[in-house]
Formats: structure tokens, C-alpha cells, sequence
């Protein structure tokens, strides 16, 4: 198991209080979100307007081509993170990630929102624990064998 999957059900299962199945909803579009399309596979949501990006960088591009990029930043720094709401957390991903994720996921657009908006600064904070945002090859590996990479 990779250390993104790895902490994204960590996430989900102490937010939900209870075993987090592979195929969750929520952990679908999380990794949706976070796992590059190298990643992913080709499948994964991209965040980033232009398109080319994914992943945690894409998800930082958009955040900070919609305004919210000091919101991000506190996830990835190693200070408290900030707070977003679930239209904020909208406006930054746009209305065709929303709509991607929704339709992926099979979640109305309010849950999958509200959901994120809760979830989503708590996994970007573990994935950057140093304030760095991780090579794809990392978030693949399990916790172990980031140890080694370092």
C-alpha cells in the first residue's frame, strides 16, 4: 500500500470512525485529487485548469489560480492549517472537477464537498509533513520505503 492511499484512508477512517473500504466514495476522490495521472493510472481528476498538471502540485495551482492558495500553503507549511468551507473549497477546484469527482464518485455535489472540505487539509498536512510537496514516486512507495529513498 502507498503512503498516499495509506493516509488518505488513515483520514477518512478516524473522521468516519470506522473501516474505510477500498471502495469508498471518499477515498476514491481523494486519490482522485491527489495521485498524479502517472499515478493514477490516466484516470485520475485533474485539478489544474491548464490541464497538464495533477496531483498535489495541480491541486495547488488551482487553489492558487482561485484565490485560495494562502489556504493550501497552510496545509503544505508546518504550521496550523486553515480552515475552508465547502463553496470555497468549489470555487477553488471549479465546477468541472466537482462535476468529475461527483460523477466518479457517485456522491451528490454537497456531500462530496462538505467531506472534502473536512478531509482534504489533513491529508495534504500528512503527505507534506515537512512543508514540501513529495515526488510522485514517494506518495507511491509505502512509509518504509520513503525511509530508505531519504
Amino acid at each position: 500500500m502507498g503512503l498516499l492511499d495509506q493516509i488518505i484512508r488513515s483520514a477518512v477512517g478516524s473522521a468516519t470512525s470506522s473501516a474505510t473500504q477500498r471502495g469508498s466514495p471518499i477515498v476514491t476522490a481523494l486519490l482522485a485529487l491527489l495521485a498524479s495521472k502517472a499515478m493514477a493510472g490516466g484516470t485520475s481528476v485533474d485539478a489544474s485548469p491548464g490541464g497538464s498538471v495533477g496531483g498535489i502540485g495541480g491541486l495547488l495551482e488551482s487553489f492558487q489560480r482561485g484565490g485560495f492558495g494562502d489556504i493550501i500553503k497552510s496545509w503544505i507549511g508546518t504550521g496550523p492549517n486553515k480552515a475552508i468551507s465547502p463553496d470555497q473549497l468549489h470555487q477553488a477546484l471549479g465546477a468541472d472537477t466537482v462535476n468529475d469527482l461527483a460523477q466518479e464518485t457517485g456522491m451528490p455535489k454537497e456531500d462530496l464537498l462538505n467531506q472534502l472540505s473536512k478531509l482534504l487539509p489533513g491529508v495534504v498536512d500528512q503527505l507534506t509533513p515537512h512543508g514540501t510537496v513529495p515526488a510522485d514516486d514517494e506518495l507511491l512507495a509505502g512509509p518504509s520505503e520513503v525511509d530508505e529513498q531519504k
